[in-house]
């Protein structure tokens, strides 16, 4: 059983990560340039350090045990941990180090991810030295990571409020309602009324959207998804209606694969924030980065409160 980690541990430890990411002991023989034999005697000799099976391997291919599965997670983040820890070592004299996870949920409009590259491009002109991390979920994970500590900020759209999380408005997105030429109200794209919609199917998302207020009388949704994309596979089956955001269904109506309904009458604008903890709770790099942002996207900073690198 393991109770120390040495350096022979840490070094094979990365090469048991490595073989993970190859995908077996074979494959990884050629980024690590060792033998298959090597390999599987290093592999061998840490699962006897740690007293159990990491994976199965043999003419049934390669496979994590369960506990191979666990402690692939732990090992990763002894990794991060130690590259956090040697980049914090070399750079004591800046300002901010460390590192910095932002989730996003992805999708956004062009002009949008352009404003967080600039936000992004902002906080390198500081005195720092810190390891970026983008992810991208959705909007509930994000909040449940925020909570969690895994990320500090997150970009996207949130239809509740979190008490323990700051919410700062950045852009409105416009959903507009659209059908594909196949369906029954194609001929009647632009102009469609209400009460055409009365024995609509509609494919709807599955987490609530105060938001949309459609107003005909009654709303048959007979498919749900999760994401934009899903939504749009629907809505191009000819079977259902649904809303997209207008910048993502730009492409498939130019492409005359979708037709919007009734533009005027139809719509209804998300309103995007930027989230993260209160900001008693959040570390200077945080700090930093959200002030970045709400000068980007809300022009609240002077460019003087930047700390700039010598």
């Amino acid at each position: 059983m393991l109770t120390t980690v040495s350096d022979m541990d840490l070094r094979l430890i990365r090469v048991f990560l490595a073989i993970v990411e190859a995908g077996g002991l074979s494959a990884a023989q050629a980024s690590l340039n060792v033998g298959q034999s090597t390999l599987s005697s290093q592999l061998a000799t840490l699962e006897t350090r740690l007293g159990f099976t990491l994976c199965e391997r043999g003419r049934g291919g390669f496979r994590l045990t369960t506990k191979g599965e666990r402690f692939v997670q732990l090992a990763q983040r002894l990794v991060y941990s130690l590259n956090d820890f040697s980049a914090e070592a070399r750079n004591m004299d800046r300002q901010l180090v460390g590192a910095l996870t932002v989730g996003l949920i992805g999708h956004a409009p062009m002009n949008q991810n352009v404003r967080i590259g600039q936000a992004i491009a902002r906080f390198r002109q500081r005195d720092e030295a810190v390891r970026f991390s983008l992810l991208v979920r959705g909007p509930s994970e994000l909040e449940v990571l925020l909570l969690g500590g895994q990320i500090q900020v997150a970009v996207g759209y949130f239809w509740h409020r979190v008490p323990t999380l700051d919410y700062t408005p950045l852009f409105v997105e416009r959903q507009i309602a659209y059908c594909s030429p196949s369906h029954p109200l194609a001929a009647r794209a632009g102009q469609v009324a209400l009460e055409d919609l009365v024995d609509a199917d509609w494919a709807w998302r599955s987490y609530p959207l105060p938001e949309a207020r459609l107003s005909a009388p009654s709303r048959r949704v007979t498919a749900v998804a999760d994401n934009m994309e899903a939504v749009a596979v629907l809505v191009l089956s000819g079977r259902h209606l649904g809303y997209l955001p207008e910048h993502f269904a730009a492409p498939y109506v130019q492409a005359g694969l979708l037709l919007a309904l009734n533009p005027k009458e139809l719509h209804y604008n998300v309103t995007f924030h930027m989230a993260a903890k209160k900001r008693a709770y959040l570390d200077d790099i945080a700090r930093a980065f959200i002030e970045d942002m709400r000068h980007v996207h809300l022009g609240l900073l002077a460019d003087e409160d930047v700390p700039q690198k010598e």
